[in-house]
């Protein structure tokens, strides 16, 4: 489902892992919930380059009286997201990619205890989230850009742990997914399809339960003996 997501890249392994023009802000943070910033890629026509840009993550529509709707719009199934009112439009004109370098899932127990899991590449390298984004402009003059992270059907690793997982989109696609004049679904369909790709989950302490915890705590493994590492092939 991805509930947090994390980003603790340096700026200089940023900008090499997406191609960057210049040094994004250097401020790592470990336990990322909705309603805060996320770190997204985005491409306006006549833009060149790529730059890191700072969105709210839980989509405000356009026609969205109050801007906490957002809170029950961070995620959008990939296979609703053509079709429901508040990603249709976003879907098909603002995708962006939203960059981490891992994600939260959490696994019930038979307790009613969730065992909360890290996931991520097993070089520790940042990758990116297929992503929608809107611009809200309150009564007041205020205007929010917000994102939606898409999710799909759970593959390896993130099955054994969730039965949803974010949209993880490979270097190759990633011009085709921000091409702003793809407005026709059928353009950038294939890139909607569920995948599988090449992360590893392995436990963490409950400390990210809370976000207001956000330091390498939540991000470490479990006590080695405790350790379960799930990888895909």
């Amino acid at each position: 489902m991805c509930g947090r997501t994390a980003l603790t890249a340096s700026p200089h392994d940023l900008r090499e892992a997406l191609g960057l023009e210049e040094l994004p802000p250097g401020v790592p943070h470990y336990n990322v919930p909705p309603s805060q910033p996320v770190a997204v890629l985005r491409k306006s026509k006549g833009a060149t380059g790529r730059k890191i840009e700072l969105l709210r993550w839980g989509l405000v529509p356009p026609w969205a009286k109050d801007i906490r709707i957002g809170h029950k719009l961070g995620l959008a199934r990939v296979e609703s997201v053509t079709t429901t009112p508040s990603f249709r439009d976003a879907i098909r004109r603002r995708r962006c990619l939203v960059v981490v370098d891992g994600f939260f899932e959490w696994q019930r127990g038979g307790t009613n205890k969730s065992q909360p899991f890290f996931v991520r590449r097993a070089d520790r390298a940042p990758f990116a989230l297929a992503g929608v984004w809107e611009r809200w402009v309150g009564q007041d003059g205020e205007v929010v850009d917000s994102c939606a992270i898409i999710t799909q059907p759970a593959r390896p690793p993130v099955e054994a742990i969730h039965d949803r997982m974010p949209l993880v989109l490979e270097r190759e696609a990633w011009d085709r997914w921000l091409d702003p004049a793809l407005i026709e679904t059928s353009a950038f369909a294939p890139l909607l399809e569920p995948r599988a790709p090449a992360l590893i989950a392995y436990p963490v302490s409950p400390v990210v339960n809370d976000p207001r915890h956000d330091d390498p705590r939540c991000i470490e493994p479990e006590a080695p003996a405790q350790l379960s590492l799930l990888g895909s092939g």
